[in-house]
């Protein structure tokens, strides 16, 4: 698999304290990818290079 997407830091800051299972980070990693990979398309098929928030 690619370099990460997320950040470790940055998703152990944003759990508040939970415990952060080492597997987790690969599937939020996957999730981000689908998710840009979505709003690329979006983009896309609106005729625009630029990929915008409302492409989320």
């Amino acid at each position: 698999m690619a370099e990460l997407l997320i950040s470790k830091s940055g998703t152990k800051k944003a759990a508040k304290g939970s415990n952060v299972s080492g597997d987790f980070y690969k599937a939020l990693d996957k999730e981000v990818r689908d998710l840009i990979s979505k709003a690329v398309s979006r983009a896309k098929s609106n005729g625009r290079k630029t990929v915008r928030p409302g492409d989320l």
